[in-house]
C-alpha cells in the first residue's frame, strides 16, 4: 500500500513538473535553457520578479529583491561584505540551488570558486559572489524576454 502511494505521488509530481515546464516555456523559454535552472527554480524566480519585471530597473535591484546583494560588514581596517539577510528567501534559495548545480557539474564554476578562495575570500563569500553573478544572468533573461513579448503586441 505504501509503495502504491509513493508511485501515485511520484506520478503526480511528474505531472505538475510537466505543467510548470509548459507554462514557463510559453512565457520565458530562455530561462529553462540557462545552465542549472529547472522548472521549480525558474518558477520561483519568475514569481519573485512578479507580473511587472520592468520595475526592476537594474540587476542590482533584482539582486536586492532576491537577497544576494552585498552588504557592507567592514570594521576598522577590515574591508568585507556579507550575505544579505533581506529579500525574498525562496528566490535566494532558488539561486543557491542553481549555484549548487553549477558547482557540481560545471568545471568553470568550480574554477571560479577555487580562484576566489585563493584570492583570500572564504567559501561562503565566494558563493555570495557566484549567487550575485547568477542573479545578474537571470535578470537579463527575465527582462529581455518580457521586453520582447511587449514589443510583439
Amino acid at each position: 500500500m505504501l509503495a502504491r502511494r509513493i508511485q501515485h505521488l511520484t506520478e503526480e509530481i511528474e505531472d505538475l513538473t510537466t505543467r510548470i515546464r509548459d507554462v514557463i516555456t510559453q512565457h520565458n523559454p530562455q530561462l529553462l535553457a540557462c545552465y542549472g535552472v529547472g522548472p521549480d527554480t525558474a518558477a520561483t524566480l519568475l514569481i519573485a520578479a512578479g507580473d511587472n519585471p520592468e520595475r526592476l530597473h537594474s540587476d542590482a535591484s533584482f539582486a536586492a529583491l532576491c537577497g544576494v546583494s552585498p552588504v557592507e560588514a567592514s570594521s576598522g581596517k577590515t574591508q568585507r561584505r556579507r550575505l544579505n539577510r533581506d529579500g525574498n528567501r525562496q528566490a535566494n534559495s532558488a539561486l543557491y540551488t542553481i549555484v549548487l548545480a553549477r558547482l557540481r557539474w560545471d568545471t568553470s564554476t568550480r574554477g571560479y570558486i577555487d580562484r576566489r578562495v585563493s584570492e583570500g575570500k572564504t567559501r561562503r563569500e565566494a558563493l555570495r559572489c557566484l549567487k550575485r553573478y547568477v542573479a545578474r544572468e537571470i535578470h537579463r533573461l527575465i527582462t529581455r524576454t518580457t521586453a520582447h513579448v511587449l514589443a510583439s503586441y
